[in-house]
C-alpha cells in the first residue's frame, strides 16, 4: 500500500531544479541522467562522475537513514525487460524525465513536450496492463516524514561544493571578431552531426564552433561538477519519495484507480515553477563558468524517431516504475543498506545494452 506524500513530494520537487540549474552555470549541461549513463559507456568522464555521484548520493541516503531500498517485485525477465526498453528508448528520444520532463519542459522545449506525453502515454498504458491489481492507497502523510529533514538538509553540501566550484572557475568571454577579420570557418559535417547528436545532454558544442578557444574546459573542476550536482540531486529525488517504484506506478494508474498516488504530481507543481524562473531568468551569458561549450539546446525537430523512442522507454517505466535516477539512487541505497543489489545491476545493466543498441 502506498502512502501519498503530498508535502514531501512538493519540497522534493522544489529541490530538484537547483542541482540541475548548477549543472548548467556550471558545465552548460543539461542534467540528463539517461544521456550520464549512455557516455559513460562509452568513456565519458564527465558524464561518468555524474552517473557516480546519484550512485553516491544514495549510499548517503542509506547511511543517513539505514533503510535498504524497496525491492522490485517483478521477475528478472521483466526487470531485464524494463532496464533494456528504458535503455533502448532514452537513446532514441535522447532523454528520459530528469532530460525532458525536468529540464526540457522548464526550457518550453516542444520536443520535450512531445516526449513527456509520448512516454506518459504508454507508461499509463503498461501500468494498467501490468499492475492494475495493486491495492487501495493509503490516507495522505501531509510532513515531511521522519527521515526527510535529513535529506533536506544534507543537500547543503554539496550546494556548498557547487558554489565553491563556481568562486574557483574562470569565465570565459567570448571572442570579438573585428571589423576586416576573415570569418570562422564553417563546421565540417561531422561537427554538424556531432552538435545535432546533443539535442538532449551531449557536452558536444551546440552553438559554437569555436567557443572552446575562448573557454577552454576545466576538466577536473567540470568532473566534480557533475559528481557533486549528481549527489544533490539523488539526495533531492530521495526527499521527494518518488525513487519508490511502487509509488510511481500508483501514479500512472491515474485518479480513476483505487491505488492512485498524486505524489508525482506534487513534485512536477514543485519543480516546474521554479525550473522556469531559473532558465528564463537566471542562465546568465550563456557561458559555463568552468569551460567547454554552452550545449543547452535551443530548438529541434519533433520527428518519429523522438515520439516512438519515448514512447517505448515509457512502456518500459510502466512495467518495473523505474527510471534511470532512481535505478542508480537505488543501487547505491541496496549497496550500502544491505538491500537487493542484483536486480538494480541487472536493470541497469540492460539500459546499457539498450542503449548500445542504437
Amino acid at each position: 500500500m502506498s502512502h501519498p506524500t503530498p508535502l514531501r513530494s512538493f519540497v522534493g520537487g522544489l529541490a530538484l531544479p537547483v542541482p540541475v540549474h548548477a549543472l548548467m552555470l556550471l558545465n552548460g549541461n543539461v542534467f540528463g541522467i539517461s544521456g550520464f549513463i549512455h557516455r559513460a559507456a562509452k568513456g565519458s568522464i564527465e558524464a561518468a562522475a555524474g552517473v557516480a555521484g546519484l550512485v553516491l548520493g544514495g549510499m548517503l541516503v542509506a547511511k543517513l537513514d539505514g533503510v535498504a531500498p524497496p525491492t522490485l517485485l517483478l521477475p528478472g525477465y521483466q526487470v531485464a525487460a524494463s532496464g533494456f526498453l528504458v535503455g533502448l528508448g532514452t537513446k532514441l528520444s535522447n532523454g528520459c524525465t530528469s532530460g525532458h520532463m525536468v529540464c526540457g519542459l522548464s526550457r518550453f522545449s516542444l520536443r520535450s513536450f512531445a516526449a513527456t506525453l509520448s512516454f506518459f502515454t504508454t507508461g499509463v498504458i503498461t501500468a494498467h496492463l501490468f499492475h492494475g491489481d495493486l491495492p487501495a492507497a493509503g490516507s495522505l502523510d501531509w510532513t515531511l516524514g521522519t527521515d526527510g529533514q535529513k535529506y533536506l538538509l544534507a543537500q547543503a553540501i554539496p550546494f556548498a561544493a557547487s558554489i565553491l566550484l563556481y568562486a574557483f572557475g574562470r569565465q570565459g568571454k567570448p571572442k570579438r571578431r573585428t571589423e576586416g577579420s576573415p570569418p570562422p570557418p564553417p563546421l565540417t559535417e561531422e561537427a554538424t552531426l556531432v552538435n545535432k547528436s546533443s539535442q538532449a545532454h551531449s557536452t558536444t558544442p551546440s552553438n559554437n564552433a569555436n567557443e572552446g578557444e575562448s573557454n577552454p574546459p576545466q576538466r577536473l573542476l567540470r568532473t566534480l561538477g557533475f559528481l557533486t550536482t549528481g549527489v544533490q540531486f539523488a539526495l533531492a529525488l530521495t526527499l521527494s519519495n518518488l525513487i519508490d517504484p511502487i509509488r510511481v506506478i500508483s501514479f500512472l494508474l491515474l485518479p480513476f484507480h483505487r491505488a492512485f498516488d498524486p505524489s508525482l504530481g506534487f513534485l512536477a507543481a514543485g519543480a516546474m515553477p521554479l525550473g522556469i524562473l531559473l532558465y528564463h531568468r537566471f542562465r546568465g551569458g550563456e557561458t559555463p563558468r568552468l569551460g567547454g561549450p554552452w550545449s543547452i539546446p535551443k530548438a529541434g525537430t519533433v520527428d518519429l524517431k523522438l515520439v516512438g523512442g519515448a514512447a517505448i522507454f515509457g512502456v518500459g517505466w510502466g512495467l518495473a516504475g523505474v527510471c534511470p535516477g532512481p535505478g542508480l539512487v537505488n543501487l547505491g541505497r541496496a549497496i550500502v543498506g544491505g538491500g537487493d543489489v542484483s536486480r538494480f545491476a541487472i536493470w541497469l545493466a540492460a539500459l546499457v545494452f539498450g542503449g548500445l543498441m542504437v
